[in-house]
């Protein structure tokens, strides 16, 4: 065991370390960019100053080292924590979307017709499109009262532009797009914003944030998306105009490499680490002041990237920018912050990012099969997946037959789908009928999402439909009836609501704090979706900071044992306030913390017992083969990759 350097209390077995040198390094590699798992909190230079000391900056071409480890999250850490929760409760109003319609429609029939008929008008198609749309296109949304549809009220304008004023309410603009467009599809019942409803308000937002201020650089993590020609996209603190010129300079910097055939991977300074992405005609930038990996920053800016395809798919965004390349593709993303926003909050905070896997509600196995005989009997033409969510954690899920022999749901297609409806309380309003992008299984298409809650008022039990039918709105709603029915005959909501998840005391195991553990052994015939267990935090982690601080250690031995240079099997680390160990194996990996004094052979005693315990109640605690059901025709070709028809004229493109 060696004393590592950067922590004075801080012990590692069979790791060595080299820290970077003090001087800037740019490095870059090839066009394939290595994906790893998500990351946290950032702070970044002045805008408009380029990255690194004015002497010594080294330039190379060579992958970059690791950047320097910190075993343990000290005073230093802590402050940062501290700095970064304060500054998220100042609140700022949201300005995006007042001029944007004028603006973009006004004086394109007029000077922009004549001389470049090709290029200027190429917003115009897009319009025509969204005339020409199917009606079941449309996003909408029905009250769950129930009866046929009526015409939306004119009243349903003036609260659409409300809505579309607030930048968080992604989901309620499009809904109230969709009616004011298809009139024959309107709401059920009366037509209020999301204020009226009752729904709480929503975090604060840093739209307007001054980019110049202080408290803009102490942002632990800053996430950036602009195009190839530099237009900005998307800001996770500040506006896109105010750092507009912040943004060229990155794009400036991604052509330069670019220009010498190669490409910009990352960047370390003196405290901070610019990584860069490249997918398409999209560049994503993460500037961060924390501990966490390049890997791991990559894998987060990639979250960010499959957030936007899932409103937009990946044909979409090509076409429209290859027929204009300085398209500001804030015009389709208008109203989409909240769920950017909310996604690296939840990567921030939810250790499912990390591991790549979907965290299930322990439920006795008898209630997990019932509830998924539920959903395989309530089926119809061209439903796909049904899943069944409560609390943020995974109840159950159903395939479609030809789904599980083909390919199966990814964890990150799941968290993309938690994530829009925890971004938007306007789905606890009713009955909601989207178009939704899953990248990981088909990046080009969509597939047609229901979503409604199952226990108003509490809304914590949700059911998500996936159909590949447009036009199957009525049919997937019935079939949610049924699901309904059937589960207040079993009391499956009481069931529900009294499963909780478990305290890291009913293992059994002396000094064991807390743990993370992700099976591998399930057969691939299964086509099983990743998952992990893990106990809720408890004391001595029970503040926002001590979580977060030890999510930072649990990342930083995530990427000691992930690392692409010198991967570990077994990490024993001795930290300041706790002792982790890491094992990863063909079967499993686990990360476990317990109390500080606890010796080697102690914590690996307490490992065997941890593991026969889980041994004992993974039927509780995973979903262990996936429930399947056949409907005819055969609902999952339409959107499998191996499809070459090109559905994107659907959904959310197909609004504006």
């Amino acid at each position: 065991m060696e004393r590592d350097d950067n922590q004075e209390k801080g012990e590692m077995e069979e790791i060595k370390s080299e820290n970077p040198s003090s001087d800037c390094t740019l490095s870059t590699g090839s066009a394939d960019l290595t994906s790893a798992l998500p990351s946290e909190n950032h702070t970044v230079a002045e805008p408009a100053v380029p990255v690194g000391g004015d002497d010594g900056t080294k330039v190379t071409l060579e992958e970059p080292k690791n950047p320097p480890p910190s075993d343990t999250m000290g005073e230093e850490g802590t402050q940062e924590l501290e700095l970064a929760t304060d500054q998220e409760l100042e609140p700022a109003p949201v300005q995006e979307l007042e001029p944007a319609p004028v603006q973009e429609l006004e004086p394109a029939p007029v000077q922009e017709l004549e001389p470049v008929p090709d290029q200027e008008l190429e917003p115009a198609p897009d319009q025509v499109k969204d005339e020409e749309t199917d009606e079941c296109n449309k996003t909408e949304y029905h009250n769950s009262s129930g009866g046929q549809p009526e015409t939306v009220p004119e009243e349903a304008s003036s609260s659409a532009e409300n809505v579309q004023d607030d930048s968080g309410e992604f989901v309620v603009t499009m809904l109230a797009r969709g009616k004011l467009e298809e009139q024959d599809m309107g709401v059920k019942g009366m037509s209020s914003s999301l204020s009226e409803t009752g729904a709480p308000e929503a975090p604060p937002s840093y739209r307007d944030e001054d980019v110049m201020a202080e408290s803009w650089r102490q942002h632990r993590k800053h996430v950036f998306v602009l195009s190839e020609a530099g237009k900005p996209i998307y800001s996770r603190y500040g506006s896109e105009e105010a750092l507009s010129s912040t943004m060229g300079v990155m794009m400036a910097l991604v052509s330069f490499v670019q220009s010498s055939d190669n490409m910009i991977r990352s960047v370390y300074s003196d405290g901070h680490t610019v990584v860069f992405m490249q997918k398409g005609p999209l560049v994503l930038v993460s500037v961060s002041s924390s501990r966490q990996s390049e890997q791991q920053l990559r894998a987060e800016l990639l979250y960010v990237y499959y957030q936007i395809i899932s409103m937009l798919t990946q044909a979409s965004i090509t076409r429209i920018f290859e027929h204009k390349k300085n398209y500001d593709l804030r015009r389709l993303l208008a109203g989409s912050e909240k769920i950017l926003d909310g996604l690296l909050n939840l990567v921030d905070s939810d250790p499912s990012f990390l591991l790549a896997a979907v965290h299930c509600l322990p439920l006795t196995s008898s209630l997990r099969d019932s509830l998924s005989q539920i959903l395989q009997k309530a089926i119809t033409p061209n439903l796909v997946f049904s899943i069944l969510i409560a609390k943020n954690q995974l109840l159950t899920i159903v395939q479609e037959k030809t789904v599980i022999e083909d390919t199966r749901l990814e964890p990150a297609d799941v968290h993309l789908l938690l994530n829009l409806i925890g971004a938007s309380s306007a789905f606890q309003a009713g009955e909601i009928w989207t178009p939704i992008c899953l990248p990981l299984f088909n990046p080009d298409c969509y597939f047609y999402a229901y979503i409604s809650y199952l226990d108003p008022p509490e809304c914590t039990v949700c059911l998500l439909l996936l159909s590949t039918d447009k036009e199957a709105f009525y049919a997937v709603a019935e079939c949610k009836r049924r699901i309904e029915l059937a589960m207040l005959a079993q009391s499956s909501l009481r069931l529900i609501a009294n499963a909780h998840s478990y305290s890291v005391s009913q293992v059994g195991v002396s000094d064991l704090r807390h743990f993370m553990y992700k099976p591998f052994d399930v057969p691939d015939n299964h086509k099983q979706l990743t998952q992990f267990t893990s106990p809720e935090m408890e004391a001595p982690y029970s503040t926002e900071e001590e979580r977060m601080r030890l999510l930072d250690l649990y990342r930083y031995m995530h990427s000691r044992i992930h690392s692409s240079s010198r991967p570990l099997k077994l990490i024993y680390h001795v930290a300041e306030r706790e002792t982790l160990l890491a094992w990863v194996t063909s079967k499993f990996e686990l990360y476990t913390c317990f109390s500080p004094l606890v010796t080697k052979a102690r914590a690996i005693n307490a490992i065997t017992k941890l593991l026969r315990w889980i041994k004992k109640e993974e039927d509780r605690l995973f979903i262990r083969y996936p429930p399947k059901y056949s409907t005819t025709p055969n609902p999952s070709k339409s959107s499998r990759k191996s499809d070459q028809q090109d559905s994107t004229d659907n959904g959310f493109a197909s609004l504006l």
